[in-house]
């Protein structure tokens, strides 16, 4: 795989959505030892399409997404699951996040 200098803010988010693909995502999940699966892919265009519809993320959202049920999307993405899935995905960080 040949590298590609993406651009993050100092918390990690990336600053500039274009340079995301699936390849980016996948290694952004390894920093948080993420295996995907397709169920995390699926979570992560959710996230996706609701920040394109500028729909703001919460857990709340979340667990009525019908995409993932709360304890599943903990343990999908351990370790505070909004913060760490839009990384993932590429999104700003969610203004529900500290």
């Amino acid at each position: 795989m040949k590298q590609v200098d993406i651009k993050v803010n100092d918390e990690g988010y990336l600053t500039d959505f274009s340079q995301w693909n699936k390849e980016i995502g996948a290694e952004i999940a390894k920093e948080h030892d993420i295996e995907m699966t397709e169920k995390h892919w699926e979570v992560i265009a959710y996230l996706q399409e609701q920040v394109a519809n500028n729909n703001a993320l919460s857990i709340r959202g979340i667990k009525k997404s019908g995409v993932v049920d709360i304890k599943q999307f903990y343990a999908l993405f351990p370790g505070g699951p909004l913060k760490v899935s839009t990384k993932i995905a590429g999104v700003p960080k969610p203004k529900s996040c500290i």
